[in-house]
């Protein structure tokens, strides 16, 4: 039986929608909308990472539980291991889930099932993709592609990921969603090694972890979460929220 626990790593530095973390989405900043997605889960406990005091408070306000890291981190991997160290310095935690913190409106249940692959004791990570149905997104560098064998219904096990149109042939594509559940081990293994070469070539981190031999798995959903990276994103993030209210 594993005991998860849920990281949302979060930081000021996004340039195309400045203080992104604190935008308002229906009154609260969207961290915290983050946080209530990740605890609605019901995964595990949940604290949001950070490097600044302001997103702490905003989540610790909201009853929410942040631990502040250092600045100098280069992912959002090394921001969560910090966390996850400080918070459970004994271990008993033995799995970490990653979510993104600019997913306000992410299903919850797509949250729980990115931590089902780890039932198999031959998986190091999971993760999650969505068959790919636009057109346009299949040449579009800026989607991440996951080429994979299905291994069980509704499940990949994760051979490559690339800003390719991959693989060739007839088939589906599918978009990898950038959420993780790490086995505790392979987080510290990974956060431990250098980028890889195809991790600098393609700019995907996860390559890391296959070119070292870990097994990525990926559970198949419905649809892609909205990615709030831009002003329109957070509109289109507000508009979806309010229809969610009762």
């Amino acid at each position: 039986m594993s005991d998860p626990i849920v990281v949302i790593p979060a930081r000021l530095a996004a340039t195309r929608l400045p203080d992104k973390p604190l935008a308002d989405i229906l009154g609260e900043p969207m961290i915290v909308h983050v946080w209530r997605r990740a605890m609605e889960a019901g995964v595990g406990p949940v604290a949001v990472a950070t490097d600044t005091p302001a997103i702490a408070d905003a989540v610790r306000q909201a009853g929410g539980e942040a631990v502040l890291t250092r600045a100098d981190h280069a992912s959002g991997s090394d921001r969560i291991f910090e966390a996850v160290e400080a918070l459970d310095p004994e271990g008993r935690h033995d799995v970490v889930v990653n979510v993104q913190g600019d997913l306000p409106s992410i299903d919850p249940g797509a949250i729980a099932a990115a931590v089902t692959p780890l039932a198999d004791r031959a998986v190091d990570i999971a993760t999650l993709a969505a068959v790919i149905t636009r057109e346009a997104e299949k040449t579009d560098p800026n989607v991440v592609k996951l080429v994979g064998s299905e291994v069980a219904p509704g499940r990949l096990r994760a051979l490559y990921f690339t800003r390719a149109t991959a693989p060739s042939g007839d088939g589906p594509l599918y978009h990898h969603i950038g959420l993780y559940a790490y086995r505790r081990r392979a987080l510290a293994r990974f956060v431990a090694l250098p980028p890889s070469p195809l991790e600098r070539r393609e700019r995907l981190e996860q390559l890391r972890a296959l070119e070292a031999g870990m097994r990525i798995d990926a559970v198949v959903v419905d649809d892609v979460p909205l990615g709030v990276d831009a002003p329109h994103d957070l509109e289109r993030a507000r508009a979806i929220l309010a229809r969610r209210q009762p």
